[in-house]
């Protein structure tokens, strides 16, 4: 590369490095140091003479939104020149010698628009070239046939650029709801951005006004991308969690939050026109049998369905506060949209729910939310004209608000909305199909202020309660799904559920069956729109035994008291013949032994090795004899129960180095996910008073191989005997609890004994 080129490629570099330059504006500085640089380069490839050649880019590089780690595209397009190949070796090596990535074509105009019929990437790419070196006319003349062929055959591809659209949003999941979101790929990302403006190529498809939202969204997608290649130093558009803190402090966000609520407002909005538009386009209404919708059909006061869509009357009541609130209601019973206009209109004159609410907008939400994830697009269409926050001012707290929990895969505004949704596959199951829908809907709501959101959000709740019309002992139902949203699922996989203790606490929180068929369907609507780890079924067996115990003592009965506990008589017997038993009945483990301290870690330890997750387990003992019993899962993975048996037993028999085994495949193991980062330090609670005869030790700390084998060391070193453990995973954090006592059998109620345990558990996992 002679000096000339060499010193425009320093250019690049000083506009890389200008952090005053941000966003569109970076990317235009860049494109333009770029095109210096490689018309240098064209002109020393081409050694002067570059008659019947020009050099055009393509692509992002073409529609000059060119990141630091953006490729460069690039066709050479020549008529017919003999030399061409010789010039585009010249010219392409100094580009990959600079260590850019580079995709390039060598085509003839003739061949490049015969291309453009062919093949969709070739065609959507045309779509933005324009000229960087060479003869122009000879630019200009492919530039213009292409749009016109664009235009002309375009439509024909619209099909397939919309399936491809589907196809890649199921891959890289929405921009605005994921804790790491893709910029580029995602759904509401920059490439629906340009599959928008691709299908505008060919006729209009988006209604007034989409176009300026649509680029003020992408002006927030390319300052955070341009800050994230500049940060990472190469081509990353997915934004991870280590990366936030420095791209919101480089863009002047005031924190991580921040940032990601203005990336998932941008999100929504790109993912939200997209779909307008590309539903209207891909309706078969065009044809002369969808004509046939154009007749008006009232589905309301105010409210037509005409042309698949919801219409309001612009001469409609519009002081009836529940005008929005019953067409959402219409618009999810149909699966129709409430139209442009008819949006626009209520945004413009419909009240606010600021008093007392009537009876109708009530029932009209009632009505939207029973319509399960059909409400859901109806809620976000509400949301794009701040209309839900004319129906709950308090929405406005929660909206696009991330949750920086690697549990939780969805902003609260949007996890509410999911979790409502699938309460609504419980509305036959329980006696008040409007407490459950309406209490699901907020029993997060008090995420969008300061403090413990459970306390702010029984605050809110009992005020929404009453401005929504429902009397005083329906507002304490509502406040108690708030009050007691966890209760089932943290009692259930943290305590035992044999301890009549236990159980008698719960009914009481719950204080009526009714409160308690309510909460057991917003605990698995909550946990399936929290994200996959957050349910399943060995949590719905805990839950539905723990509603079920919980329902007996609310019926009158006494708790029900394990009639066989562990050790049962088949264990017992194990324990009799007095020598080791390893038994599996898959998903379950059972170990006998003579017992000796560190026996239960020696197999917890075991188990991690082979790859195994510990749900919950069980131990006991007596003559000499220690027993424990453990309910595994293998991640999918194909389990060798031969293999674990038999190392199991090594361990048992102290011929299986286990600690010198975990730390090798710690250090060899994966890099920790950086949403490990967002788990705090390991804490230890230590309660007496949660079982009536044994200390219940909860541990949280991050999910690390091994740890509760280490939990469990610090157990035996301290010589106490565990009778049950329940361990859950969330997220990249465990929430471990074990119910155990001293050697004589009674609960650890010494505060310095109480401490020395805290240590010894705490040093473990420092380890």
């Amino acid at each position: 590369m002679k000096a000339g080129a060499a010193a425009l490629l320093d250019g690049r570099t000083a506009v890389i490095d200008d952090t005053s330059l941000r966003g569109r504006a970076m990317c235009r500085a860049l494109s333009d140091a770029t095109d210096r640089w490689l018309a240098a380069l064209f002109e020393e490839a081409t050694r002067g003479d570059g008659r019947g050649l020009t050099l055009v880019a393509t692509g992002g590089y073409g529609r000059q939104e060119l990141a630091p780690g953006s490729d460069l595209d690039v066709w050479l397009l020549h008529d017919g020149r003999d030399d061409v190949s010789a010039v585009a070796e010249r010219l392409w090596y100094p580009i990959w010698d600079a260590g850019l990535k580079l995709g390039h074509a060598v085509r003839t105009p003739k061949q490049a628009q015969a291309m453009i019929g062919e093949d969709l990437d070739t065609a959507t790419a045309s779509l933005s070239a324009r000229h960087v070196a060479g003869e122009t006319a000879l630019a200009s003349d492919f530039v213009g046939v292409a749009l016109d062929r664009w235009r002309r055959k375009g439509v024909r591809w619209l099909d397939t650029l919309h399936v491809r659209l589907i196809a890649r949003h199921g891959l890289a999941g929405e921009v605005a709801f994921l804790l790491e979101p893709d910029l580029k790929e995602g759904r509401g990302g920059l490439r629906d951005i340009h599959a928008l403006r691709w299908a505008e190529a060919t006729r209009p498809v988006m209604l007034p006004g989409d176009a300026e939202v649509l680029t003020a969204a992408e002006d927030t997608l390319l300052d955070v991308r341009v800050a994230l290649h500049r940060l990472t130093k190469r081509a990353a558009d997915d934004l991870l969690l280590d990366r936030q803190d420095e791209v919101a402090a480089a863009l002047g966000d005031a924190d991580a939050d921040a940032l990601m609520a203005r990336v998932s407002a941008a999100g929504r909005t790109v993912a939200w026109v997209s779909d307008e538009a590309w539903r209207r386009e891909m309706s078969t209404f065009r044809t002369s049998i969808g004509r046939a919708f154009r007749r008006e059909r009232s589905v309301g006061p105010g409210l037509v369905l005409r042309d698949q869509e919801i219409h309001v009357d612009p001469a409609a009541d519009f002081e009836d506060r529940s005008l929005v609130l019953r067409a959402g209601a219409v618009a999810a019973a149909s699966m129709m949209p409430i139209d442009r206009q008819s949006l626009d209109l209520l945004a413009a004159r419909a009240p606010a729910l600021d008093g007392p609410w009537p009876d109708a907008a009530r029932e009209a939400l009632v009505d939207l939310l029973s319509k399960g994830h059909a409400a859901i697009p109806v809620l976000e269409t509400l949301d794009q004209r701040h209309l839900l926050e004319r129906v709950l001012p308090e929405w406005g707290a929660v909206r696009s608000k991330p949750q920086r929990n690697a549990l939780h895969r969805f902003t609260v505004d949007r996890h509410l909305c999911e979790a409502a949704a699938n309460a609504a596959g419980f509305t036959t199951t329980v006696g008040r199909p409007d407490l459950l829908l309406i209490g699901t809907w907020l029993h997060d709501i008090g995420k969008g202020y300061p403090g413990d959101h459970t306390d702010v959000g029984i605050e809110l709740v009992t005020a929404i309660g009453a401005r929504m019309g429902f009397p005083p002992d329906d507002v304490d139902t509502l406040v108690a799904m708030v009050r007691h949203h966890l209760l089932l699922p943290d009692v259930a996989t943290r305590r035992d559920l044999s301890d009549p203790h236990v159980i008698q606490g719960v009914a009481a929180a719950a204080g009526s069956l009714q409160t308690l068929e309510l909460l057991a369907a917003l605990t698995e609507a909550d946990s399936r729109a929290t994200g996959p780890s957050a349910w399943g079924p060995w949590k719905a067996e805990l839950v539905n035994e723990l509603v079920r115990r919980a329902a007996h003592v609310l019926r009158g009965g006494e708790p029900e008291e394990q009639v066989d506990g562990f050790p049962g008589a088949e264990v017992r017997a194990l324990m009799a013949l007095g020598r080791t038993v390893v038994r599996v009945d898959a998903p379950q483990l059972t170990v006998v032994a003579p017992d000796r301290p560190g026996l239960f870690s020696r197999v917890a330890g075991t188990l991690a090795l082979k790859g195994l997750t510990v749900l919950a387990a069980e131990a006991g003992g007596g003559d000499g004899m220690a027993a424990s019993q453990f309910r595994v899962e293998s991640g999918g993975t194909e389990v060798s129960w031969d293999e674990v048996v038999a190392d199991v037993r090594k361990a048992i028999d102290g011929r299986l180095a286990i600690e010198a085994r975990l730390a090798q495949r710690a250090r060899t193991g994966r890099r920790m996910p950086a949403a490990m980062r967002l788990v705090a330090e390991p804490s230890v609670r230590v309660d007496n008073t949660a079982s009536g005869n044994s200390t219940v030790v909860e541990v949280r700390a991050p999910d690390r191989l091994g740890v509760l084998y280490r939990i469990t060391r610090a157990f035996a070193d301290l010589d106490l005997d565990i009778r049950s453990a329940k361990v859950a995973t969330l997220g990249h954090e465990v929430v471990d609890s074990f119910y155990v006592r001293t050697t004589s059998g009674s609960k650890i109620e010494d505060r310095d004994h109480v401490r020395e345990l805290e240590r010894a558990i705490l040093h473990q996992l420092s380890l």
